[in-house]
């Protein structure tokens, strides 16, 4: 079975919900959340207002009967307390005045079915009370009781009722609205979150489609990034520049493949050549030397660049480990100068090493040796006779540039950005044999790339070239 099979399906069979419907879900939740919230406040306001009217009602009435008893105005008192529910078509007030000894004095006619004396709370001799309460039929009432002091020293209890049947059914009606208003609520919530939620995800299914149509034939494919949200624009940019990276390695792979196809089938062809011509004719023992004697330097040739290849490899490779201890740059650049001092005298090039302090940082010494001696190489075979190879130590206080200037022929502004390149070569027409396979200096990038480090190079036609590796002065992650 193919290690490439389609994902399994979650534990149970159920599908996980796409994002639309998510957003849907929470949009339509949490707006007929707050919906639901502002309704029931609503019936509360309404409900507490109800209550507000009907307990000033009360007071109202209250104030209104106390005053008249107080006035000694019996026959107002009566007049305001037995008029009957006709006269009271809003209010639907009864009240009841009780003599010192409980006893009913007079009150509103048909009150004593509903309500009797003792259906009310004792009176209070510091404030009026009020509460609920229900007639012998069902009717509900708010009710009230206040005792009332006479200029005599004598005392009445004054029993005021409210029917607030139109009340609750005001509050029943307004439920039954409420409830309608909810439901429409529900399904208005419901449908706009989904056409948010379908207007959002489309830039996001916008972006999967152009990313879906990325193939290696067409990795020039970018994602619009006008008119997206601020979040989505940054997710595209950060697609685009994956995409720019990704087209960046095709074509340096391409050209690397191109390159390489190239490097190996001169040295293969130059084989194949010289051992059919030495098959051609029956030849001496000297000639048939002479023939393997080529093919044995051919083939070291090619063996170097495949080992430089694979050394490259390791370099790029992000387990590769360095094994790093204290390395005295003042020794390493002496050995340097010590082991191409010869080749630089037959060249006629001074090669020198500029005093400095004792630098030491952590480093594989052997690799270093290797990248500084690729430049020390690059620069001898760069460097006309009478010129100068300077080894040099730039100490900074968080790095330390090893650097190797000459006053060769230098490099030509429009190649700097590529001289890193595999395989590239400033003078195109040099073979392999005279001008090396180009891959000096990415060896020596490779090897400041496994320190932590990097490689800045400056050069100017007729002034020369000069390298810096650039090293960090504590252990970093390579």
């Amino acid at each position: 079975m193919s290690s490439k099979s389609a994902p399994e399906a979650p534990a149970g069979g159920a599908r996980p919900w796409s994002l639309a419907a998510r957003l849907t879900a929470w949009y339509a939740a949490s707006s007929f959340a707050l919906v639901v919230f502002v309704a029931f406040a609503l019936e509360a306001v309404l409900e507490s207002g109800l209550d507000q009217e009907d307990d000033g009602l009360l007071a109202d009435e209250v104030a209104l009967v106390s005053t008249l008893i107080r006035e000694g105005d019996s026959e107002a008192v009566r007049r305001e307390i037995e008029s009957t529910t006709l006269s009271r078509t809003r209010e639907k007030l009864s009240a009841r005045v009780l003599d010192a000894g409980g006893r009913a004095a007079m009150e509103t006619p048909g009150l004593s079915r509903q309500l009797a004396v003792d259906g009310f709370p004792p009176a209070d001799p510091d404030r009026t009370v009020f509460g609920d309460a229900t007639g012998s039929d069902g009717t509900p009432f708010r009710i009230c009781v206040a005792r009332i002091l006479l200029p005599d020293g004598s005392l009445r209890v004054l029993q005021v009722a409210h029917d607030i049947s139109d009340d609750l059914r005001t509050l029943a009606e307004f439920r039954e609205r409420l409830l309608l208003v909810l439901a429409a609520a529900f399904v208005a919530c419901t449908v706009l979150g989904y056409a948010i939620a379908r207007g959002g995800i489309r830039r996001v299914e916008a972006i999967a489609e152009a990313a879906r149509r990325v193939r290696p034939s067409h990795l020039e494919e970018r994602i619009p990034v006008e008119g997206l949200p601020a979040e989505l624009a940054g997710l595209a940019a950060s697609l685009n520049g994956m995409l720019d990276r990704l087209e960046e390695s095709f074509a340096r792979l391409s050209r690397f493949s191109a390159d390489l196809a190239h490097e190996i089938r001169t040295p293969v062809s130059r084989l194949r050549g010289e051992a059919e011509v030495a098959l051609g004719r029956a030849r001496s023992p000297e000639e048939y030397r002479e023939v393997l004697a080529s093919c044995v330097e051919e083939c070291s040739r090619l063996a170097d660049l495949i080992d430089r290849l694979l050394f490259l490899a390791r370099t790029e490779d992000p387990r590769a480990v360095v094994r790093r201890e204290a390395v005295e740059l003042g020794e390493e650049l002496a050995a340097i100068q010590e082991f191409y001092g010869p080749s630089a005298e037959e060249s006629g090039v001074r090669l020198a090493v500029e005093p400095h302090g004792v630098v030491r940082i952590p480093a594989d010494p052997a690799l270093l040796r290797r990248a500084v001696g690729n430049l020390v190489v690059n620069a001898l075979a760069h460097t006309p006779p009478g010129g100068a190879v300077t080894l040099s130590v730039h100490p900074a206080e968080a790095d330390v540039r090893v650097e190797v200037r000459d006053t060769g022929s230098g490099i030509p502004e429009e190649h700097l950005p590529h001289v890193l390149d595999r395989f590239y070569r400033v003078d195109r027409a040099r073979s392999p044999s005279s001008g090396g396979a180009g891959l000096g200096l990415a060896i020596v990038q490779g090897i400041a790339a496994l320190h932590g480090g990097r490689v800045e190079i400056e050069s100017r036609v007729g002034w020369g070239t000069r390298v810096g590796i650039v090293l960090p002065r504590e252990m970093t992650a390579s």
